[in-house]
C-alpha cells in the first residue's frame, strides 16, 4: 500500500471528478492521501475534504506565492485550523525565488512564523523550496527546526544541498520528472537514506510518464515508485512498505 504524501485534491482541476479521482487512489492500493493548503481558503477546503474521506487527510499552511498580504489575525486563524480532526501538517510553506510573487522579506517572515506555530502545535513541516537554497537552510537552522522534523516536497536542488537537509533529519520525496528522460535525479534519490524517503505526486502538477503534461493525480504514484525502486534497487513492495511507515510515523497517521 502506498502512501501520496503531497497532494491539492482541493483544488478546482478535479471539481468535475473529485470522488472518482480518490476512489481510483483506493483501487490503485493508496492507503492514504495528504491534500496540502496554500492559503486559508484552499487549507480550509483540504480540512473539509479530510472530513468527507476516511483516506484523506489534511495539511494546512500558506505558500510562499500566497503570502504577500498575510496577516497576523491569518496566522490566528491558520493556529486554529491546524487543531482540527484530521490536520497533520503546516504546509506547504517555504520560499519562491522562481518566482517571487511575494517579497523575499515576507516570504522568510511568514515561513519563520508558520515554523514557530509547527513547534507550538507538535506538528511536522512541509516545506516548499524553489532557487531559495542558501536562504531557507539558514531560515531552518535558526528556527531549530531540525527539533520538528518534515520533509522537502518535490525536491530540486544539487547533491550538497541535498546533504545538508538530510542532516537535519528532514525527509525528501520527489515527484513525476523523476520518470522524464535526460533528468539528473538518480544521484539524488540513490543517495536519500531509505529511512528518510516518502513518495508523492503533487496532484494536480508534474503527472509522470505516460501522462507527462496531463492533470496528475494519486493514483499514477505507482510510476514513481517504480522508478524510485529501480534506483534503489530493491522491489516496488519493499519501497511501498518503507515509504508508507516513513510517512505514518513523520505524520502520526492514524492505523
Amino acid at each position: 500500500m502506498f502512501i501520496d504524501t503531497h497532494t491539492h485534491l482541493q483544488f478546482e482541476s478535479y471539481d468535475k471528478d473529485r470522488e472518482l479521482v480518490i476512489q481510483r487512489a483506493i483501487k490503485n492500493d493508496i492507503d492514504a492521501v495528504i491534500t496540502i493548503g496554500t492559503d486559508l481558503k484552499s487549507s480550509n477546503d483540504a480540512l473539509d475534504l479530510a472530513k468527507k474521506f476516511a483516506v484523506v487527510y489534511a495539511s494546512v499552511g500558506i505558500h510562499p506565492n500566497d503570502c504577500i498580504n498575510t496577516s497576523s489575525n491569518d496566522l490566528d486563524e491558520l493556529e486554529k485550523m491546524a487543531q482540527k480532526d484530521k490536520a497533520i501538517a503546516i504546509g506547504e510553506i517555504g520560499l519562491d525565488y522562481y518566482r517571487q510573487y511575494s517579497p523575499k522579506e515576507k516570504q522568510k517572515d511568514v515561513l519563520r512564523k508558520q515554523i514557530q506555530l509547527a513547534r507550538k502545535l507538535g506538528l511536522p513541516i512541509i516545506i516548499h523550496n524553489r532557487d531559495a537554497h542558501e536562504d531557507i537552510y539558514k531560515v531552518l537552522k535558526e528556527e531549530r527546526a531540525e527539533e520538528i522534523s518534515g520533509v522537502f516536497h518535490s525536491f530540486s536542488g544539487d547533491i550538497t544541498f541535498l546533504k545538508s537537509i538530510l542532516a537535519l533529519n528532514y525527509h525528501v520525496s520527489f515527484t513525476g520528472p523523476v520518470t522524464f528522460k535526460n533528468t539528473n535525479y538518480n544521484k539524488l534519490i540513490d543517495y536519500v537514506p531509505l529511512e528518510q524517503l516518502l513518495l508523492e505526486t503533487d496532484s494536480p502538477f508534474l503527472a509522470p510518464v505516460p501522462f507527462r503534461d496531463k492533470r496528475n493525480e494519486p493514483s499514477f504514484i505507482r510510476y514513481i515508485a517504480e522508478k524510485v525502486a529501480q534506483v534503489k534497487g530493491i522491489t516496488l513492495e519493499k519501497l511501498a512498505e518503507i515509504t508508507s511507515d516513513n510517512a505514518k510515523n513523520l505524520f502520526q497517521l492514524n492505523d
